[in-house]
């Protein structure tokens, strides 16, 4: 019963997060319920208009910003975020309904011992339930994941499906990119394929569709959005005898769904069994640097074209790992000269999956900006998959540093550790020289960007 509580609290959380976000798609219990009262009803008097303008901030009067993010993400969490009651706020009424439940002094306004009491609970679910809302590499979309209930993941035929210890829970992404391919087929090739598909609800608007029914012995659904000719979306299929259990957690799903986000997120931490990524050839005698996340768990490292790869040394502090690749090789190193970024517009440089770019192995450039030394933030949400490792340039072509994408963690009101990182040129020149390798040199001292590109290589893991 305690699973179900906490199954529908996230439904709760999500839900007020997606919101803000984007336009919600009902599911087929949704689609016959009325509009909202409070949504047409006849205009209050001016003194009750006047009192009840933004209850919200009189409820979090005083607050600062931060303490208020958590307290709303912690009522969400207790259940007790139940939509407006009376016409109140639905925070204000959130309030008040933990206050009634503990039996406190109904005020709508929390007291400093409530809020502490509401924001360690809330912290307690989040890490019993393993919730994480990550961003799939292998899409670009931002979605809500129970971890502990869908913990292996692994390459899909468009994207990424994680699920259950027994495959009875699945969660899959897709991004299809064509810009002749029309929604309105898409969404009715979805609804016949498989061909044991059984459709109960489906609804097609203009860049976006959802489809939901029977898919042989098991629930589907499949939720997709448009955007300049690309479709981004996941299907989530469940065994109907654990329907009471994971409907909640498909509606949560579902409204952390974003499929083309905005806002930056930690990567998720996809344990695959064959990874790609990049990594720069620093010396003349075959020595690589990559991020160290990369290298963990792997039986075999290769840096394509030039062969097996060693780890040398790591540094997980600063996310570096050290390589190196023996015998004769033609190899073109890169000059670390200690730069720092003169303008805040960078451009990153790597070899992609290759199922991201139909097998190639051709350098891909994406436009991003540095944030406070060491953020970057993309310029668009394309998909990251297989782009860790790669040399991050200035605005004036100069390498500046190595690109990290951090990985999962699980979703609070705390703020998350920055999703893509900088790991600069001084870090990685003292990294090499804790280690006695002696880096290339340019004459001039700075790397032109045919020398950074020169110097990228894709690294793959190979694990069990």
């Amino acid at each position: 019963m305690r699973l179900v509580r906490l199954l529908a609290m996230f439904a709760f959380v999500l839900g007020a997060v997606s919101a803000q976000a984007q336009d919600s798609i009902p599911y087929p219990f949704e689609a016959e319920k009325p509009a909202a009262k409070s949504a047409i009803k006849k205009p209050a008097a001016p003194k009750t208009v006047e009192a009840k303008a933004e209850p919200s901030q009189d409820a979090f009067g005083g607050i600062p910003a931060a303490e208020r993010h958590k307290v709303q993400a912690a009522l969400l969490w207790a259940g007790d975020y139940a939509g407006a009651a009376k016409g109140e706020d639905p925070l204000l009424a959130a309030i008040k309904n933990y206050q009634r439940r503990s039996k406190g002094k109904i005020t709508g306004v929390l007291t400093g011992a409530e809020r502490a009491n509401l924001i360690a609970a809330a912290h307690e679910h989040e890490e019993e339930f393993g919730w994480s809302v990550v961003v799939d590499p292998a899409t670009g979309i931002r979605i809500g994941l129970p971890i502990k209930m869908v913990p292996h993941a692994r390459d899909a035929a468009r994207g990424t499906r994680w699920s259950s210890a027994h495959g009875d829970v699945q969660v899959e992404t897709f991004r299809i990119t064509d810009p002749d391919l029309k929604l309105s087929a898409l969404f009715e090739q979805q609804k016949k394929e498989p061909s044991n598909r059984k459709v109960e609800y489906s609804v097609l608007r203009d860049d976006n569709f959802f489809i939901s029914g029977l898919q042989g012995l098991k629930k589907f659904s499949v939720r997709a959005y448009v955007r300049n000719g690309e479709v981004r979306g996941f299907t989530m299929l469940f065994d109907q005898m654990m329907e009471t259990i994971v409907s909640p957690v498909a509606v949560a799903i579902a409204s952390a769904f974003t499929p083309f986000p905005e806002r930056s997120a930690p990567f998720a931490a996809l344990a695959k069994s064959v990874e790609y990524g990049n990594g720069l050839v620093v010396s003349a005698q075959g020595h690589i640097v990559t991020d160290v996340k990369l290298t963990q768990g792997c039986q075999v490292i290769v840096a394509s074209g030039l062969g097996d790869a060693v780890r040398i040394a790591d540094d997980k502090d600063n996310g570096l790992a050290l390589l190196r690749v023996y015998g004769p090789r033609k190899f073109s190193p890169l000059a670390l000269t200690p730069n720092a970024a003169k303008t805040d517009e960078l451009t990153l440089i790597g070899i992609p999956d290759p199922k991201e770019a139909n097998g190639s192995r051709k350098l891909t450039e994406i436009k991003a900006r540095l944030v406070d030394g060491s953020r970057i933030e993309l310029r668009q949400p394309v998909p990251m998959a297989g782009f860790s490792g790669a040399a991050a340039l200035d605005g004036q072509g100069r390498f500046i540093g190595m690109m990290e994408m951090r990985n999962a963690v699980l979703a609070s009101a705390e703020p998350a550790a920055p999703p893509v990182r900088l790991i600069s040129a001084e870090t990685i020149r003292g990294f090499l020289a804790a280690h006695h390798v002696a880096g290339a040199q340019t004459p001039t001292g700075d790397a032109k960007s045919s020398d950074v590109k020169a110097s990228v290589v894709r690294m793959i893991c190979v694990r069990k």
